[in-house]
């Protein structure tokens, strides 16, 4: 018995939110509605698909424990108005959520379970509740600790290694530790991070894929530093040692609110959409490392994924590597030698665009995918590092 051949995977289409700032433009909107107005936006946009052809709708959502509503998929698709026969998914690998969606997405199409899904993520750190622990009886006289949704590690398992649960901005400084990473180089990067987020603005680069909400003053990413520079990043102190830090707000990623999603289709698919696609899936890879060097997960999981669609780092046209931190960013690239730097993050990556945590690895294959498609032929990849110690990789062609 013959192994049924693999369909191909191709992106007719991808949007995102502008990107929020942690309290900004984007925190009175909830993330289900964030997650609705792109899937409403994509379904607009090919007015010749019928929505009841979508055989499913995966996001990714690092949080959860709001207004998301554990499924935000499945509210997206109610809230958007799509029929109520179109299912929804959502799916956690912290900050590969979004890409974690598009690669469960395409996995589904290719396997032959699906033709048309729409995958991508959200987040809105600035309204992820706080949260109580269940207390271990009823009636406790005493106070009750509450922790904070947004970020990091909370009620951590005391049996889990110290070294493991180290918050991520260390984790970042054990990355310049291990790699010599300097406050210099990394200030550098961050600079340059601004410096070609604002050019890509300027020029357009980003007009195809953004659909800011309607009745919302917010057109273009709201953490974008236009007047940036070396002198006012230098002076900004560390956050996480006090003592020999290099890690500052500056050359890290910061809080944010957004979403991205994209159209994936089979042949039969595109059909019905009646457009030409921005590009194929050509293959993925996960992998894991120690929890606290996180930063690095990429490292290897880039490598796999590139292997397996059969290409190299010359191969590239472009790479957006998601800049969690710059420390991380810089990690991963010392250990990539083959890669040409130029092609990595073009249009400005995390630090300046922000990183709204399940909605970033969309935004990263999007954003692949139109370069792609403006510059009519190549091979680009999207990878992000993960908390708790993963990498994600997704290769594109066109």
């Amino acid at each position: 018995m013959t192994e049924p051949r693999l369909r191909d995977v191709y992106i007719v289409d991808a949007v995102r939110t502008p990107v929020g700032k942690y309290g900004g433009a984007l925190a009175g909107v909830r993330p289900d509605d964030l997650a609705a107005h792109v899937v409403r936006s994509l379904v607009d946009r090919t007015p010749d698909l019928d929505p009841a052809r979508i055989d499913d709708v995966c996001f990714g959502d690092a949080n959860g424990a709001g207004e998301d509503n554990r499924n935000v998929a499945r509210m997206a698709v109610l809230l958007a108005g799509l029929p109520v026969t179109v299912p929804g998914v959502t799916v956690n690998r912290l900050c590969g959520s979004g890409l974690e969606a598009v690669i469960q997405g395409a996995r589904a199409i290719a396997h032959g379970d699906a033709q048309i899904v729409v995958a991508g993520g959200v987040e809105s750190m600035s309204r992820a509740p706080y949260v109580l622990r269940k207390p271990e009886r009823a009636f406790p006289a005493g106070h009750q600790e509450m922790f904070s949704s947004t970020l990091g590690w909370r009620m951590v398992n005391p049996r889990m290694r110290p070294e493991w649960t180290v918050a991520l901005g260390e984790g970042a400084e054990l990355i310049a530790d291990a790699h010599g990473i300097t406050r210099e180089q990394q200030d550098v990067f961050a600079l340059a991070s601004h410096q070609k987020a604002v050019r890509a603005w300027q020029e357009g680069g980003y007009d195809a894929e953004v659909v800011p909400l309607p009745g919302v003053d917010l057109l273009r990413d709201e953490t974008i530093r236009e007047g940036s520079s070396l002198e006012a990043l230098s002076k900004l102190k560390p956050v996480f040692r006090t003592a020999g830090g290099t890690v500052t707000a500056g050359n890290s990623s910061p809080l944010n609110d957004g979403a991205a999603a994209l159209l994936l289709v089979d042949e039969e698919g595109l059909r019905a959409t009646g457009r030409e696609p921005l590009a194929r899936i050509r293959a993925s890879a996960v992998t894991g490392i120690e929890p606290q060097l996180f930063g690095l997960g990429p490292v290897e999981a880039v490598r796999r994924a590139l292997d397996r669609s059969g290409r190299g780092f010359a191969d590239l046209a472009t790479f957006e590597l998601n800049e969690a931190f710059a420390a991380q960013a810089l990690g991963c690239l010392g250990q990539w030698p083959e890669l040409d730097p130029s092609v990595v993050n073009p249009r400005g990556g995390a630090i300046a665009i922000g990183h709204p945590l399940g909605a970033s690895g969309a935004r990263l294959a999007g954003a692949v995918a139109h370069q792609l498609a403006a510059a009519g032929s190549g091979t680009g990849l999207a990878a992000l590092c993960i908390g708790v110690g993963q990498g994600l990789a997704l290769v594109l062609e066109r």
